[in-house]
């Protein structure tokens, strides 16, 4: 086993400051943090700021948990930089805006800085399976350490977004959809996801589950109260006790499936060292899944049909056309260039659009669904 494996998950009913400090500073203190977070380092908080959006809608790391985290590694003595590249154009225009509406500015006043160096550099990931280089982000490359502080999220294409998924955001804004181009189909991605997380190698990984989001996440779900905080030094296993909370196979969550390939986590949470309490005490057992979960009986028919079943059965995004106001934000987003905007509206066209769900995660109006066939709807 490559990554510790002890886990820290603790109620916290409400994103009050004094209260998530607490319990971030408990959980810090049961996984030796000051093991891994030295007086003099450079740390980067790794948020989930992926679009602009409120606190409230749940899409983005509440800014009170960041400055509790923030809180934290300023008083174990390190100098700390809010590193992300949210989707869209890698710009501090874009950056300022997110900070701002996210609520993550207010991690200024305890003593982090924002960064707005819009440069990136390689990133290489010897041990990886797929892709052994990344361009990212030059906050996270120049760091001592990396913090991951992310939300709990069903993700349409991924399964879920956690701590894992959450480095994604380490690679600049448009250079997402050329990674979504070389690996479209999501086993493949989810394997380079991993290689991704192994390369950037978190020191620590917090989730935010006081509030999560279920169903079309990561941006066009809901939110829905869980009431617990989550920490470890590995972000695979903090993920797998996550999926027992939100009542997800973990086998269905395809960066997982590939960490626990490679022996980077158990494959039951019942293996999982719980330091605090666990995850099974903040299952929520009607956890709304994405559409976009894949039909099981595709697997039970002979091989040859599997790929057409899979083509037909696999959800599609679909515009509201009505609602939709022709900002471009889906074709500007969209890996494939299969949306144009046509008399101010967006239109797919079909014959490219690999599934992966782009459009409806970086769609400001939340006018996008996921929608199967009616024959694979239950």
């Amino acid at each position: 086993m490559r990554e510790p494996v002890e886990v820290c998950v603790s109620a916290c009913e409400a994103y009050e400051y004094e209260k998530v400090r607490a319990v971030l500073e408990e959980q810090f203190y049961l996984l030796k943090a000051e093991e891994v977070i030295r007086p003099g380092m450079r740390v980067a908080v790794k948020p989930n700021l992926v679009t602009r959006s409120t606190p409230d809608e749940s899409a983005v790391t509440h800014p009170v948990v960041i400055c509790a985290v923030v809180s934290l590694l300023k008083e174990l003595g390190a100098s700390v930089v809010i590193a992300e590249s949210p989707g869209g154009p890698y710009t501090p225009s874009l950056l300022k805006g997110i900070y701002e509406q996210s609520g993550c500015a207010q991690a200024e006043q305890y003593g982090a800085e924002l960064n707005l160096d819009c440069t990136w550099g390689e990133l290489k990931a010897p041990k990886a399976r797929l892709c052994r280089s990344f361009s990212v982000i030059t906050p996270l490359l120049q760091a001592d350490a990396i913090v991951d502080v992310c939300k709990l999220k069903t993700h349409c294409m991924m399964g879920m977004s956690a701590a894992v998924k959450n480095l994604f955001g380490s690679v600049p804004g448009l250079m997402k959809p050329e990674l979504h181009c070389r690996f479209p189909e999501k086993e493949p991605f989810g394997t380079m996801i991993t290689d991704l997380c192994q390369a950037l190698h978190p020191v620590l990984s917090v989730v935010d589950a006081v509030t999560a989001m279920e169903g079309n996440g990561p941006t066009g779900g809901q939110p829905r109260h869980v009431g617990a905080l989550l920490a470890s030094r590995s972000p695979y296993a903090v993920d797998l006790a996550c999926t027992q909370i939100i009542g997800m196979d973990p086998e269905s969550v395809y960066p997982l499936r590939s960490a626990m390939e490679r022996d980077l986590c158990p494959r039951t949470a019942e293996e999982l060292v719980w330091l605090c309490e666990p995850a099974s005490r903040f299952a929520v057992p009607d956890f709304l899944q994405p559409e976009s979960k894949s039909a099981d009986f595709i697997t039970r028919l002979p091989k040859f049909l599997q790929p057409l079943a899979t083509r037909l059965a696999t959800p599609s995004p679909k515009i509201r056309t009505a609602e939709c106001v022709g900002c471009g934000k889906c074709a500007e987003s969209c890996p494939q260039h299969t949306i144009t905007i046509r008399d101010r509206k967006a239109v797919i066209d079909y014959t490219n659009c690999i599934r992966c769900y782009c459009c409806h995660e970086m769609c400001p109006k939340h006018v996008i669904d996921i929608r199967r066939l009616s024959l694979f709807r239950h």
